[in-house]
């Protein structure tokens, strides 16, 4: 085995060394919670079903689909 083997091999082994040592040290942190978004609040429901309206938007995508 040519002395170029022999260190490339080592610097593989050091290289998984750390990289496991790396991750057994992010597991073995201490958790923090996370804050928790504000939930939006959602406006009524229109009584009437009255909760699609046809805007400038929604006019452009229908004569987007025109063939």
């Amino acid at each position: 085995m040519s002395e170029g083997q022999s260190k490339s091999r080592r610097g593989f082994m050091l290289g998984a060394a750390v990289a496991g040592a790396a991750a057994a040290a992010v597991v073995a942190l201490p958790k923090t919670p996370t804050p928790e978004a504000p939930v939006a609040e959602k406006p009524p429901v229109p009584e009437n079903g009255g909760g699609y309206h046809v805007t400038e938007h929604v006019k452009q995508y229908y004569r987007s689909t025109l063939v």
